[in-house]
């Protein structure tokens, strides 16, 4: 299984920060939409490194597909066809208050995102004119002079971020793969996301779906590295828990009263006592703890089946690279990660 993990640095330490990772022999490096653009780190590092590179994700909803298009694009030119654009939708309050834009109908919004953003890249590969009229978004004028052609490296797959049965449903039907968001359990995954991918399958109308799970990984080899790996592990959950947007997975895991207590503690700023709520089982529930193997193992046995890449998040610590180049290693293991949208076997658009 496939390894990508953060590059967690700022645009002008990007490209040193890229070259260190990659040399862990990870597969890919992504970004996050954080304190800082999600494409610049990228741009940053495209030119030094030789691993695929990803946003994880893009916040779609107030970006135009244009210029959703145009990073896409440039991205996958400056990469070498390295390039996967990553499209998230967030959530309520950040759409409105943070970035000052419309929230409605998310996974309708992102589809016709998704769609869009196809409809404009394919226009400029196969030279024929823009012409999308989708629910929320109209493109029909592209002049030569702001077509930059076939890209030589093909077209960037395009994947979807969801939790969520009808996001999860809205990527299986028109995305190029799935990115699980890394709050869920083994449960969820298996009760609330699979059953949704197959009813956006059905809905499919040609090529295959990639699935990458997400997984936040607390690791380390002595006893001091692991209770720092898992103070760094507890505050992230307990912050996703607090999240209503979250609350399914604590649902289907008979733990849904604590989403109102994290909830109600965020609100008073009392971290210190969100963290002491997350438990050990909660803890390797959630999330994988151990050394390198050990969490290698559990991510095989969870979704060894369906996946043959997998994104690893180390939140809240500092990993040593070495424990990552392990992990890594025990991870590289055969195993399929594309679903086809069964009797619709024809190939991949891209």
């Amino acid at each position: 299984m496939k390894v990508e993990i953060q590059l967690d640095a700022a645009p002008a330490d990007a490209a040193r920060r890229a070259v260190e990772l990659a040399d862990t022999g990870v597969a890919g490096l992504f970004t996050f939409e954080g304190p800082h653009d999600v494409f610049f780190p990228l741009v940053a590092a495209a030119p030094v490194v030789d691993v695929d590179l990803a946003t994880n994700v893009a916040i779609a909803l107030p970006r135009s597909p244009m210029h959703l298009a145009h990073s896409a694009w440039d991205l996958q030119s400056m990469s070498g066809g390295r390039f996967r654009l990553g499209l998230g939708s967030q959530i309520r309050p950040h759409i409105e208050k943070r970035y000052s834009s419309e929230w409605s109908r998310p996974a309708a919004r992102m589809r016709d995102t998704v769609l869009a953003v196809r409809a404009i890249l394919d226009a400029w590969q196969d030279g024929t004119r823009l012409d999308y009229r989708g629910e929320f978004h109209t493109h029909t004028l592209m002049p030569p002079t702001f077509v930059p052609g076939p890209n030589p490296h093909g077209l960037p797959p395009i994947l979807l971020g969801a939790l969520g049965p009808v996001m999860t449903r809205t990527a299986a039907e028109v995305a190029d793969g799935l990115l699980v968001m890394p709050f869920h359990s083994e449960r969820h995954f298996h009760e609330r996301t699979l059953p949704a991918v197959e009813a956006g399958l059905a809905r499919r109308e040609c090529g295959e779906l990639e699935i990458v799970p997400q997984v936040i990984v607390a690791t380390g080899r002595t006893d001091a590295e692991l209770a720092s790996a898992g103070a760094g592990v507890r505050a992230l959950l307990a912050f996703y828990g607090s999240t209503p947007a979250y609350r399914p997975v604590l649902e289907v895991e008979g733990w849904a009263p604590l989403q109102e207590q994290l909830n109600a503690l965020s609100k008073r700023g009392a971290i210190g006592e969100m963290i002491a709520l997350v438990d050990d089982t909660m803890l390797e529930t959630l999330a994988v703890r151990g050394t390198p193997e050990d969490c290698a193992a559990e991510i095989l046995r969870r979704f060894g089946a369906h996946a043959d890449r997998v994104c690893c998040y180390f939140p809240g610590y500092d990993v040593d690279l070495a424990h990552v180049r392990d992990l890594v290693t025990a991870l590289d293991a055969p195993a399929s990660g594309t679903v086809s949208s069964a009797p619709r076997t024809a190939p991949a658009r891209r």
